[in-house]
């Protein structure tokens, strides 16, 4: 586009147009052409082209629909056992219940990149009590620890997700309730 115009301009000024010399001297430089490629001896205009997302789709959050003793209905997606939520990925979680929670079973919530804000962990039918060397550890790398029953810990990172909070999830299903059983004597 930028060739034809330059030789449409060249042929008006040849049948008596004139061209200003600021026209002329625009026209003449190579950057302002098209088949000039910038290279590393161009300084200041030469640079590599990055991207970053700063924001997200809409709705491309991650919502938990449902949780049973089996696992998880995250997004119409049946997750069974204990799952790590890194929106946007879904991702099984090596443990088998609280006392699993290791400082590298967590390893994968600090390595993220962004940075995460809070840790939302679901400890079952009940709110566990996590090791020190665990929390110490996401607190020295500044992200905030929520311990919580799954029950909570679901509706708190469903919360945190519709604020459009940077949040990610460990999640324990809970065990199967004996409250309702029946004791014969």
């Amino acid at each position: 586009m930028a060739s034809v115009m330059c030789a449409r301009l060249l042929q008006r000024s040849a049948r008596g147009f004139n061209l200003s010399t600021r026209t002329t001297t625009a026209f003449s430089s190579p950057f302002q052409c098209r088949a000039h490629r910038l290279g590393p001896g161009d300084d200041e205009l030469y640079q590599r082209t990055t991207v970053s997302i700063m924001q997200k789709e809409p709705g491309a959050s991650i919502m938990i629909h449902g949780y049973s003793t089996r696992g998880f209905n995250i997004d119409d997606n049946k997750v069974y056992g204990p799952c790590a939520l890194l929106p946007p990925a879904i991702l099984q979680w090596n443990v088998g219940g609280h006392e699993d929670i290791s400082e590298e079973s967590v390893s994968l919530f600090h390595l993220l990149e962004p940075r995460i804000e809070m840790l939302i962990l679901g400890t079952g039918s009940r709110t566990e009590r996590i090791n020190p060397k665990v929390l110490a550890l996401l607190k020295k790398k500044g992200i905030a620890v929520e311990v919580q029953d799954t029950a909570n810990a679901c509706a708190t990172f469903n919360f945190m997700m519709s604020e459009g909070r940077l949040v990610a999830a460990g999640l324990i299903p809970p065990s199967v309730s004996k409250a309702l059983e029946v004791h014969e004597e």
